[in-house]
């Protein structure tokens, strides 16, 4: 796509930057927006201006972070610096991106602590928040979420993964009352009736002031995403902060499509089939699970990690080792090795993890951290040791600690595989790096057969 000018609706230079709150997020709204047309770069640190010269058509960037499973404490002590660069770099909105799944809590992930610091980097008078996208199956109706699962449509509450998450379960639908938990600023919503009844404008008006409050857009289907789109890009004012999923991608170019600035969707490119690819998992969705079991049963190797052995220092090598010579000598055989410390919630990996934890004088937080570094540290020797040059990594941690241990410096879409989960490229100063596909995948993410697709190169 060739960018628009100012006169066609949509300004010279970026229209969007944003932070996204783990890794796989991050590759979210880099699927969405390129889907639609809009030139995205995801960097792992904020960009410089010799970073941005490499991609002068990007039209949205963003910065991918952890900040997801970090606490309020830390988010005090890091954000504040990126949310200025992103601001600085002058996109008319800085987004905090946020999961679909709005899955936080006052001690980890808290967004209510990342709105309270991102709005500084504002003038605008609101804060603007989507969190539904119909694409990924989240619906927000009347300020409650809702989200897919086996089939069917749960509320966030009730939903039989998010609800059992184990580090922030969701046991409140209205994201109201959840991010009230959070922090103490205003919100408000534009609920479903509003939008139908041509009021969002007047609620908008009503809510904004100084202490820049949020305001809430319920998006439930393609009517109610525009609308939204509508109401943040044409009062976004001098520059706006919005926490939201991938939804205000969604909803952005619904709008921009709508006023002829935004081709069709063009879609993404189709991947070539490769006859090796290599997966490690940190995930302890059921999906994740399902995914695991698929491999099995359809000629993959599936290697289960000693997680108590990876926690110990004593033995962390050993078993790190043993993983990676296995996995490159399934490669070497040209079979597709999956790598996982976990087979869903009720895995007695997961069950016993703290007590595990407990006993090495670790607390939860560090040993989620070391079971992510052991993984990133065998796809590292894996990737070393073998021609491979199409990986997968399952779960939001998990992805960003292989990232970030790869040495690569940005991704771009390299294809279309899953909605969420984009095949990536990466850039790096590496040549061993550099190129590489790698898919970043949401636990919940995908079907049971997605490590199947990402080897045939077909959509899933």
């Amino acid at each position: 796509m060739n960018p628009r000018c100012e006169q066609d609706g949509l300004p010279e230079g970026l229209w969007l930057a944003y932070y996204g709150d783990d890794f796989t997020g991050s590759t979210d709204v880099l699927e969405a927006f390129t889907a639609a047309g809009v030139p995205t770069v995801l960097f792992l640190h904020a960009p410089r201006a010799e970073d941005l010269a490499r991609f002068p058509g990007a039209r949205c960037v963003g910065v991918a972070g952890q900040s997801r499973g970090k606490s309020p404490a830390w988010m005090r002590a890091h954000l504040p610096a990126v949310f200025e660069s992103l601001a600085s770099l002058g996109a008319p909105v800085v987004q905090y991106k946020v999961c679909s799944t709005f899955d936080s809590s006052p001690e980890v992930g808290s967004i209510g602590q990342a709105i309270d610091l991102g709005v500084r980097c504002t003038s605008a008078p609101w804060s603007p928040m989507v969190v539904g996208a119909p694409r990924l199956q989240r619906y927000q109706v009347f300020g409650h979420l809702f989200a897919a699962a086996h089939n069917e449509v749960w509320r966030i509450d009730r939903h039989p993964t998010m609800s059992r998450h184990p580090v922030t379960p969701m046991h409140e639908s209205d994201l109201r009352v959840h991010l009230a938990q959070q922090t103490p600023r205003r919100t408000g919503l534009v609920n479903l009736a509003h939008m139908a009844q041509g009021q969002a404008d007047a609620v908008w008006q009503s809510l904004q002031g100084a202490d820049q409050p949020v305001l809430m857009l319920d998006v439930a289907d393609t009517a109610t995403q525009r609308e939204a789109g509508r109401l943040v890009w044409e009062q976004r004012g001098p520059g706006v902060f919005s926490a939201s999923s991938s939804g205000l991608q969604y909803a952005l170019a619904e709008y921009w499509r709508s006023r002829g600035w935004l081709p069709e969707w063009p879609g993404l490119p189709i991947a070539q089939a490769h006859d090796c690819i290599g997966v490690v998992s940190g995930s302890c969705s059921p999906m994740s699970a399902a995914q695991i079991d698929w491999a099995q049963a359809h000629g993959f190797l599936t290697l289960r990690m000693s997680v108590p052995l990876c926690l110990d220092p004593v033995h962390a090598e050993a078993e790190i080792e043993r993983l990676t010579q296995q996995a490159a000598d399934a490669v070497a055989q040209g079979v597709s090795p999956v790598i996982y410390s976990a087979k869903g919630p009720d895995d007695p990996a997961v069950q016993g993890f703290e007590a595990v934890a407990q006993g090495l004088g670790l607390d939860k937080a560090q040993a989620s951290e070391s079971v992510g570094m052991a993984l990133a540290e065998v796809m590292r020797r894996l990737l070393d040791r073998t021609h491979l040059r199409r990986v997968v990594v399952a779960g939001g941690d998990s992805s960003g600690a292989v990232a970030s241990h790869l040495g690569i410096q940005a991704f771009t879409v390299a294809a279309g595989m899953a909605p969420g989960v984009p095949l990536c490229r990466a850039w790096s100063d590496d040549a061993r790096r550099d190129g590489l596909e790698i898919a970043l995948k949401g636990g919940q993410l995908g079907l049971p057969s997605f490590y199947g697709a990402v080897r045939a190169g077909r959509v899933a």
